[in-house]
């Protein structure tokens, strides 16, 4: 698989340079490159484009509107992004447009390769998702992986009890920690990435692990030392799985 790209750098040494890592990547192909968003915009409204890299502080347009703009309209799984900038501070912003990775500038070819990889991981899922399933599917992976902090945890799908929103955050509550993982990531990611036979949401705030709850007592779950309320519009599909789970 080929991944069509763009880049996007209003500055002219850091659009070669990342024109240059592009054309050197065997699964990239450069389809096109811009000093400014408003151009690039019009290119990716009229061609099809997988991967974006583009900086983020830029005249006119940022880049960081740029991606908000594409995040706004259907079918935006398809074109997905990769920062590249020189101000860390921005990393939060990054991550609530789904960009797929931040490249802090000075980046050398290995972080740009390693978050290159990571673009071509996640259509290889999203191509394996859309074909026809012919043979028996895979058993499906018992753990995630959440980023926190400036690593990728391994955490066990047995080991969480539940979820929780925190501002821009989710806490990961497991049985094995006292504290829960702090990662940088949105309720419906965390909703995409656990098996839905095993998790629910239950409220707007919170995703519980089925197997964990201990008792239900009018519309409260209680894990462990946690009281969770259950939400007015997941009432009716959790009801449904209490039914399931008291015959």
């Amino acid at each position: 698989m080929i991944l069509k790209c763009v880049a996007i750098d209003d500055e002219p040494l850091a659009l070669e340079l990342l024109s240059k890592f592009i054309s050197q990547t065997a699964f990239l192909k450069l389809e096109a490159k811009f000093s400014n968003a408003i151009e690039a915009l019009g290119y990716i409204n009229q061609n099809e484009v997988q991967l974006i890299f583009m900086d983020i502080q830029m005249p006119d347009l940022s880049g960081m509107e740029l991606a908000r703009i594409l995040d706004g309209k259907k079918n935006s799984d398809k074109t997905r992004t990769i920062f590249c900038t020189a101000y860390h501070q921005f990393a939060i912003e990054g991550y609530k447009v789904e960009a797929l990775d931040y490249l802090l500038k000075p980046y050398s070819y290995e972080d740009f390769l390693n978050a290159a990889t990571k673009a071509y991981q996640y259509f290889e899922r999203i191509k394996n998702a859309q074909a026809p399933k012919i043979v028996e599917a895979a058993p499906a992976q018992d753990y995630i992986f959440l980023k926190v902090e400036y690593q990728l945890v391994k955490v066990m799908l047995k080991d969480i009890t539940h979820v929780e929103a925190y501002k821009d955050y989710v806490k990961v509550h497991l049985q094995s920690k006292a504290n829960p993982l702090l990662s940088l990531t949105s309720m419906k990611n965390m909703e995409e990435l656990l098996p839905s036979d095993k998790f629910m949401r239950v409220h707007r705030s919170f995703i519980v692990a089925l197997d964990q709850i201990d008792s239900v007592a009018k519309n409260v779950i209680q894990i462990g030392a946690h009281q969770i309320a259950v939400g007015e519009n997941y009432k009716e599909q959790f009801l449904e799985f209490l039914a399931r789970w008291m015959n």
